[in-house]
């Protein structure tokens, strides 16, 4: 059975945000805005998503 997974894409620039969370978007994977990445549905990952919320769109 295959892993449950998420795609996170990053609608807004992380300039001008906290250094953490820049750090986040960086540790998710996004460098460039309309980046996307489908990652592992995990509650590290959820939290990462849950702390820049506001940066990025979650199918």
């Amino acid at each position: 059975m295959s892993k449950p997974t998420v795609k996170v894409t990053l609608v807004r620039s992380p300039i001008g945000t906290k250094k953490g969370h820049k750090d986040t978007v960086l540790g998710l994977g996004l460098k460039k805005i309309n980046d996307i990445r489908e990652l592992e549905d995990t509650p590290a990952v959820r939290g990462m998503i849950n702390k820049v919320s506001y940066l990025v769109k979650v199918v």
